[in-house]
C-alpha cells in the first residue's frame, strides 16, 4: 500500500510553474493595456512642453513690467530680451536699470525646443509680444506647431 500511496502522490502532483497558455494570456493582458495607455502618455509630452512655454512666457512678461516700472517704457526690439540680464548699451540707456538684472536666472531661458523667444516692442498683437514659434521653429502653424505668445495669457 505504500508502494502505490507513493506512486500516486508522484503522479498526480503537478510540477511548478506557468504553462504556456498562462503566460500567453498575461502577455495579451498586458498587450492590451498598452495598446490603450500609450497613446494618451505619448500625446502629453507636446501638451507639457506647451504650458512651459506659457510658464516661461509669463514670467518673462513680469520681469518686462518691472523693467518699465523702473525706466518708464519697455526695452527696444533691438535691445531684445537681454536689457532684463545687462544693462542696454543701446540707446534708449534705461536710466534706473536694476543692478543684478530682472530675471532670476542668469541666463535667458530658451523655449521647450530649445529656441530662444522672441520679442517685439511694439508688439504687432499687443503693447509687447513675448512668444516662441513652437515646435516646428516657424511662425504660423497649428497645434503643437502653432505660435504660442504673450497675447494668450
Amino acid at each position: 500500500m505504500k508502494l502505490t500511496l507513493a506512486r500516486l502522490n508522484r503522479t498526480t502532483r503537478r510540477p511548478r510553474g506557468f504553462t504556456l497558455i498562462e503566460i500567453m494570456v498575461v502577455i495579451t493582458i498586458l498587450g492590451i493595456l498598452a495598446a490603450l495607455i500609450v497613446p494618451r502618455v505619448v500625446g502629453r509630452t507636446d501638451d507639457a512642453r506647451i504650458a512651459a512655454a506659457k510658464q516661461d512666457i509669463a514670467s518673462i512678461l513680469q520681469a518686462l513690467k518691472l523693467y518699465r516700472l523702473d525706466n518708464g517704457a519697455y526695452p527696444t526690439t533691438e535691445q531684445g530680451l537681454r536689457a532684463l540680464l545687462g544693462k542696454p548699451t543701446i540707446e534708449p540707456i534705461p536710466p534706473n536699470w536694476k543692478q543684478g538684472g530682472y530675471l532670476e536666472r542668469s541666463s535667458m531661458p530658451k523655449d521647450p525646443w530649445g529656441n530662444e523667444y522672441k520679442y517685439l516692442s511694439p508688439g504687432l498683437r499687443g503693447e509687447i509680444d513675448v512668444f516662441s514659434y513652437g515646435r516646428d521653429g516657424a511662425s504660423g502653424g497649428e497645434g503643437v506647431d502653432a505660435d504660442i505668445g504673450s497675447w494668450q495669457l
